[in-house]
């Protein structure tokens, strides 16, 4: 990890951001290389072990939404030491994304600030990356600005994957809130219903204030009436900013991980045991997932974690969670909970 952080880090953020992500993301595409890094960094214990809504993991930890877009690198990014991976944001029709510029680091918090706008090769390219180059456990986060590009993707990439995730929430999307209003958001979810076979999750927005709060809450309870799997607890948080093309955007990294923590708990008491939560905002560390899974995450995401810390960051979380299990004489992950 020291070897990141001290030569491969600042040589990549001498590079722009989309630059670096290029360059990192490409580096991915040789799965054998990453298979060695496996042999040697990934920790392999049964008490890791866990399943969500019937996906069976190796391990707790997932990589978030964003960092493959178009599914070109899921078998050589699972090999870093992944439980699972979440692919995309996917839509249907190719799209360029918002205008340049549209990420930022900002060093200092330990954050990225993005506006990209959902840039990605459309569903039907992506089917054909999932086909030559398949990973399991994956689910591939979708979106659409009208249910029917929601459905059509969905049928897409379904029969490919473990599960989907509904990106309802990204900041950057104009015209992505209108899922927001209730009953657009229930017909899209009983419309995916009926054109899914595999486990759904909602990315949820982030919730910052009693009108958010209530906004957040009444997806959630939406969900549950009409039935899904899980959420993943949550996006971005909405952000102005100058330097940024459109103007605005979602801080990802550090900055989330209070206020991701606090909602993990809140919608776990609000919705018991019935279904998934995987926490995703700022984890860095293992005692950031104990944290999330003591609030009453099943699994954690991570993204910009591994911008900062490196590909060893896997092999850290998971070492510092079984010394945990060690130390409070637990058999397995699952049993980490606050409640």
């Amino acid at each position: 990890m020291e070897f990141y952080k001290n030569i491969i880090r600042p040589l990549l953020f001498k590079l722009p951001p989309e630059t670096a992500h290029t360059f990192t993301t490409t580096a991915f595409r040789n799965a054998s290389i990453w298979k060695l890094w496996n042999t040697i960094n990934r920790i392999t214990d049964e008490r890791l072990k866990l399943s969500i809504a019937g996906i069976s993991l190796d391990n707790p930890i997932g990589l978030a939404a964003g960092f493959d877009k178009n599914c070109l690198f899921l078998s050589g990014i699972r090999s870093l030491g992944f439980g699972y991976i979440v692919g995309g944001t996917v839509t249907l029709n190719p799209r360029p994304g918002n205008k340049y510029p549209r990420l930022f680091r900002n060093t200092k918090d330990k954050a990225l600030i993005n506006a990209l706008g959902f840039p990605n090769v459309g569903a039907k390219e992506v089917v054909r990356n999932i086909q030559r180059n398949p990973s399991s456990p994956a689910i591939i986060s979708i979106s659409g600005l009208t249910v029917g590009e929601f459905v059509e993707c969905a049928k897409l990439i379904d029969p490919l994957v473990q599960g989907l995730e509904l990106n309802i929430s990204s900041p950057n999307t104009v015209g992505l809130r209108i899922f927001h209003k209730i009953e657009t958001f229930r017909n899209l979810i009983q419309n995916i219903n009926r054109a899914r076979n595999k486990p759904l999750f909602v990315k949820l927005p982030p919730y910052y204030d009693s009108e958010s709060q209530h906004l957040t809450f009444q997806i959630i309870k939406a969900s549950l009436e009409e039935g899904i799997d899980g959420f993943s607890v949550a996006n971005t948080i909405p952000v102005k900013d100058k330097r940024l093309g459109v103007g605005s955007g979602g801080v990802s990294g550090k900055p989330l991980f209070e206020t991701m923590v606090r909602m993990v708990q809140e919608i776990r008491q609000e919705i018991g045991l019935r279904l998934v939560i995987n926490g995703c905002g700022g984890i860095f560390t293992s005692d950031d997932a104990i944290k999330t899974f003591l609030a009453g995450a099943d699994t954690v995401q991570i993204y910009t974690g591994l911008v900062y810390e490196g590909p060893s960051i896997l092999f850290k979380i998971n070492q510092g969670l079984l010394h945990y299990l060690t130390e409070h004489k637990l058999k397995n992950i699952a049993l980490v909970k606050g409640y």
